[in-house]
């Protein structure tokens, strides 16, 4: 199931049908891959050149062929006898075959190692591109979409086009040079065979592009079942989706639903590559019946011919044979290349539909730092703040309605009420994870709009009920909050957030390997990990998206204890399913259908007998 529109009421690329990928704006597509190259303009200029280069040098030998027959090997005198063969002058020309040889060879070696070393840097680039657009992209969009969707657009798409973007110089430019020269070469020898040679070459490039449609079509829902596979691959064999088909024993049914997207990716396989095969058969078929042919003009020529113009001598013959027959595997190249590109035009225009992409929560061209705000470091207020994601109906009610709220430095407000009511998409809204629909947030006294987020991410440290941690040691995972902790700052931080000791009880102490997502942990582990992550980090700011609210009673109470140690001094913004574990806060706000109904403290709140006395009955019955 694919998400909804990726950015406002747009449709979702991951939704696009197969005709809609294949039909791009096709100049403009094709300027933008012409423009990944320019970076490398310098060495795609020296390849053109060595292509041209040793494009021209293949046509020679053919030439030299000829004067083998006629004048070296076969030579005559004024009267039309055959002499002796003359060998000094058959040595020069086989050593000079030799040596064009040799140096269209080099020639070729040097060429190759630059169009790989360009493709594939341009493939690179590409990727990275990608992925730091991606990046840049807002919450809300990873929400929506599958991560294996994404990571296909990475992977399959790319991977797609690298092959065009390898080879497409080389290819384009030395087989179209080759084509061209031959054709000069065969003219020379005998224009009236060249025509005979080339008469079927309008047609074959009309159905090479028949046959290119259709593979472009073929390609698209190919990148779309790859996408598929992807998906259903990183959702069912992440430890999260094994341990879910296990406990509910779907092990067969996720097995048949990656079976049958296979059955389809295998079909799709197969039509791309049959293809255009009895084009290409064809091709083979009338280009090599052409020598047969030629050799039938020939006699003709010999037999009916009349005048001088007419002669055509054996080593002619020879040498217009051998250059169209080597113009059989260039032309055959530049038809597969062009099918390729016409292939891969499809998957560009996937790949670009990302990369157009525009996030919705993007810097102000005059954003500025914290250090340049008016109020207190540390401050957080919502001044009538509403929210409403961007994809959602007209009709629904937005998330958040008129939020007011004034958390001063050092202050803890938290945020209780029911489920969907809106409480995380409040801490969200104050890191600047959405934007808001209406209404401000102010950081130190400045519009979150108005300042950098790099900035106001910063200062904040955020923990959530659900701890994501790397595959990696436990070490590694706190460096990732400041890369250039020294152990002494990991294990200051570990003690007060109550996870060092266990952690130096484990056999490779802090060089332990958490596991995927920190498996291998227990979950009062991992969120003390993630608390001392965020102690490393120091933030003035602190974001508690229910940390505890996952844990057994004891676990709850130690990491309890270590997230009270951590908000110590900072400003704090709590979401609770508990009430006990807010009983301490400065204020607390309840949150019913995205509005703040009440707010006061603990025990103000428990004398009103309000919205809050209810929950709070409601968790002791």
């Amino acid at each position: 199931m694919s998400g909804r529109g990726l950015t406002g009421g747009s449709r979702d690329p991951d939704t696009l049908r197969a005709e809609n990928a294949a039909a791009p704006d096709i100049p403009r597509l094709w300027s933008r891959v012409g423009e990944l190259f320019i970076p490398y303009r310098r060495h795609l200029i020296l390849t053109a050149i060595l292509v041209l280069a040793s494009s021209a040098l293949t046509v020679v030998p053919p030439l030299i062929v000829q004067r083998i027959f006629d004048h070296a090997l076969f030579p005559t005198d004024a009267a039309g006898a055959v002499l002796a063969p003359r060998m000094g002058l058959l040595t020069e020309l086989v050593f000079l075959m030799i040596a064009i040889f040799l140096g269209a060879a080099g020639l070729g070696i040097w060429q190759t190692w630059l169009t790989s070393s360009v493709g594939n840097r341009v493939t690179g680039d590409l990727r990275v591109r990608l992925f730091e657009r991606l990046q840049r992209m807002e919450l809300a969009f990873f929400t929506r979409t599958k991560t294996g969707v994404i990571q296909s657009r990475l992977q399959n798409d790319v991977g797609g086009v690298a092959g065009v973007l390898t080879t497409f110089v080389s290819s384009i430019v030395g087989n179209t040079a080759t084509v061209i020269a031959s054709l000069i070469a065969m003219i020379v020898l005998d224009w009236r065979l060249t025509l005979l040679a080339v008469v079927l070459m309008p047609g074959l490039v009309v159905a090479q592009r028949r046959v290119g449609l259709v593979r472009q079509r073929i390609a698209a829902r190919t990148q779309e079942s790859l996408s598929e596979m992807t998906s259903i691959t990183q959702e069912t064999l992440s430890v999260s989706g094994i341990l879910l088909s296990k406990v509910y024993n779907r092990q067969r049914l996720e097995s048949q639903r990656y079976s049958d997207e296979n059955r389809t990716q295998i079909r799709l396989q197969v039509q791309q590559a049959m293809s255009g095969q009895w084009f290409f058969g064809l091709v083979t078929v009338i280009m090599s019946s052409v020598p047969a042919v030629i050799y039938l003009a020939a006699g003709w020529l010999l037999t009916e011919g009349d005048g001088a113009d007419a002669a055509i001598t054996a080593g002619t013959v020879v040498a217009f044979t051998t250059i169209q027959a080597r113009l059989l595997f260039p032309l055959m190249a530049l038809m597969r290349v062009a099918l390729e590109v016409q292939t891969s035009r499809a998957l560009f225009a996937r790949i670009f539909e990302y990369l157009d992409l525009q996030p919705a929560i993007a810097d102000a061209p005059d954003a500025r730092t914290i250090a340049d705000a008016p109020g207190p470091l540390g401050q957080i207020e919502f001044r009538d703040v509403s929210f409403r994601y961007p994809d959602s109906p007209p009709d629904m009610p937005a998330t958040l309605d008129g939020i007011s709220f004034v958390a001063k430095p050092g202050q803890t407000h938290a945020f209780v009420g029911p489920s969907g009511a809106g409480k995380t998409t409040v801490v969200y809204l104050a890191a600047r994870l959405h934007e808001v629909s209406g209404g401000a947030v102010l950081f130190a006294g400045e519009d979150v709009r108005k300042l950098s987020q790099e900035s106001v991410v910063e200062h904040i440290g955020v923990v959530t009920q659900e701890t994501y941690l790397f595959h990696a040691t436990i070490a590694e995972n706190l460096r990732y909050a400041k890369p250039d902790a020294t152990m002494e700052e990991l294990e200051r931080a570990c003690r007060a957030a109550n996870i060092h000791d266990a952690i130096v009880g484990f056999a490779d102490g802090y060089d332990t390997v958490v596991g995927e997502r920190g498996y291998r942990l227990s979950g009062g582990e991992k969120q003390r990990i993630a608390i001392a992550r965020v102690l490393l980090k120091d933030p003035p700011v602190l974001l508690l998206d229910e940390a505890t609210s996952a844990l057994d009673t004891v676990s709850e109470r130690v990491v309890q204890q270590a997230l009270d140690a951590a908000a110590k001094g900072r400003t704090t913004l709590v979401v609770a399913h508990r009430l006990s574990t807010i009983a301490d806060a400065d204020v607390i706000h309840v949150v019913e259908g995205g509005r703040i109904v009440e707010s006061g403290t603990h025990d103000e709140l428990l004398k009103a007998g309000g919205a809050f006395a209810r929950l709070a009955a409601g968790q002791l019955t």
